[in-house]
């Protein structure tokens, strides 16, 4: 059938199921051989200014050819040669017959390879730092929508203290904010390898220029800024140390485990009915529930963030094998784990944001789940309550601590609602306070400072880290899937 040879073979879901356009070109063929052609055309450049005896014509040439790919061409001279970059250097030499004697001069491959490496890692993270920023922003404003809006805390997932929404939402927030300027850093962090030769000591350069080492630094320089990098790694070996590559993965590994346990927090709280992420008109949940609302998007999170996580291994046990000044068995490996880390890292942000665009909160779920439970937590209130209304700590003590055993029965053995209030105002004994227990059961007396806490928390710390990114503030996220 015309056009179903797609279809014959595996596609990594990452790119046909889930990843956006721009990550995905990132880490694409066409990205990775022009980024070859344009450091062939940087180091022609640079060696032609620092006076060896390349033309201008050769410069133009090569400049008119740098993305007619012929990937065709390129595969046969691969075929061939088993060896990809000098498969490229042919198939640029093929058009380009003028320069065909200087492309690649004095260089090894990882000159390309590597360095194309790093490009990629830096726009990775400049395509992902916005989304974040997204992310942040729209619970930012989620936060401050709910500061004030009194929920039920849970530790070890049972209920505790009340807090408010938006303070819960700020515990993401922090998480989120602390991988933002993780990302930021790792990002700041790359540098360029740069022109460093086969073992890393520039020894054929140092031959082209005649032992001028001052040209050999200045060709590294000119280089590198070309590339648009503010420095280069001073030495490497014969490929840049792959502790870069964990410090990078390692910071969005990171990021899977925030995201992990935001959209671990919303699943739970979709059982509860709190709140739920949003839900289209026709969605179906289940094929054989019809009334099923699954937290899709959070489990795809979920599932996701899992692999992303899980990728860190690679980078870790690769930088640990990189005998001497370098093996190859680094190759395969990072073909895999560098793109699938961003292209992973890249879905789970978008369907955060998508996530976080339209949280739906069900504050009569939230009051009711309250009321269960804050007749519990305001015993000592009461208690507090009855020893100014003149009673005995003690008595007190041992008159609630009956009526919340008799109240907890009805909860867990007869599966009836908590009944510790009405049996407080039936007992005689807390006459004395009757007209007090509703400003005693005020769930807002019960969240601290956490209104407080939410406000000053995005003021100081949230809004400040969103200010670069104010101008790409406006994209939503429709999921196609």
């Amino acid at each position: 059938m015309e056009g179903s040879e797609e279809f014959m073979k595996y596609r990594s879901p990452l790119v046909s199921r889930y990843a956006s356009k721009e990550m995905a070109y990132n880490f694409s063929d066409m990205k990775k051989f022009t980024a070859w052609r344009k450091l062939w055309i940087y180091l022609a450049k640079a060696e032609k200014a620092l006076g060896l005896p390349i033309s201008d014509a050769q410069i133009v040439e090569m400049e008119s050819h740098a993305e007619d790919i012929d990937f065709a061409m390129a595969a046969e001279e691969e075929r061939k040669l088993r060896h990809d970059v000098m498969a490229h250097v042919h198939t640029f030499a093929h058009c380009c017959p003028a320069a065909a004697p200087i492309i690649h001069l004095g260089a090894t491959s990882c000159y390309v390879g590597d360095n194309t490496d790093l490009i990629m890692l830096r726009d990775g993270f400049d395509i992902l730092l916005p989304k974040l920023a997204r992310v942040i922003d729209r619970l930012a404003n989620f936060a401050e929508k709910y500061a004030d809006l009194p929920t039920l805390g849970f530790t070890h997932y049972q209920p505790a203290q009340l807090t408010t929404v938006g303070k819960r939402a700020c515990l993401w927030l922090q998480d989120l904010a602390m991988d933002m300027r993780n990302l930021q850093r790792a990002r700041d962090d790359l540098r360029f390898r740069g022109v460093k030769g086969t073992t890393g000591t520039q020894a054929s350069f140092l031959q082209l220029f005649q032992g001028d080492h001052d040209k050999v630094e200045e060709l590294d320089r000119l280089v590198t800024e070309m590339a648009g990098f503010k420095k280069s790694y001073l030495v490497t070996g014969q490929t840049y140390s792959r502790k870069v590559d964990v410090d990078s993965l390692s910071t969005l590994a990171s990021l899977g485990a925030t995201v992990h346990k935001i959209c671990t927090d919303i699943r739970l709280l979709a059982n509860l009915k709190e709140i739920e992420e949003p839900f289209e008109k026709e969605q179906i949940g289940s094929s054989a529930m019809p009334y099923k609302r699954n937290p899709m998007r959070a489990e795809r999170c979920c599932s996701l963030a899992r692999h992303l996580v899980a990728l860190l291994a690679n980078p870790l046990q690769t930088a640990s094998v990189q005998w001497l000044e370098r093996t190859l068995d680094d190759s395969a490996n990072r073909r895999i784990s560098l793109p699938e880390s961003f292209l992973t890292a890249d879905i789970i942000l978008s369907t955060l944001q998508n996530i976080t665009e339209g949280l739906v909160v069900y504050p009569k779920v939230i009051e009711r789940h309250i009321r269960q439970e804050l007749p519990f937590m305001a015993t000592e209130n009461i208690i507090m309550a009855m020893v100014k209304a003149g009673g005995n700590r003690q008595d007190c003590h041992e008159k609630i601590r009956v009526l919340s055993q008799l109240a907890g029965a009805v909860v867990k053995q007869e599966g009836g609602d908590n009944d510790l209030l009405a049996r407080v105002q039936a007992d005689p004994y807390f006459t004395p306070i009757l007209g007090q227990l509703d400003a005693v059961l005020d769930p807002t007396t019960f969240v601290g400072r956490a209104p407080q806490q939410v406000s000053r928390f995005l003021s100081e710390e949230v809004r400040p880290l969103l200010e670069p990114y104010k101008a790409k503030m406006d994209v939503k996220i429709e999921l196609e899937l």
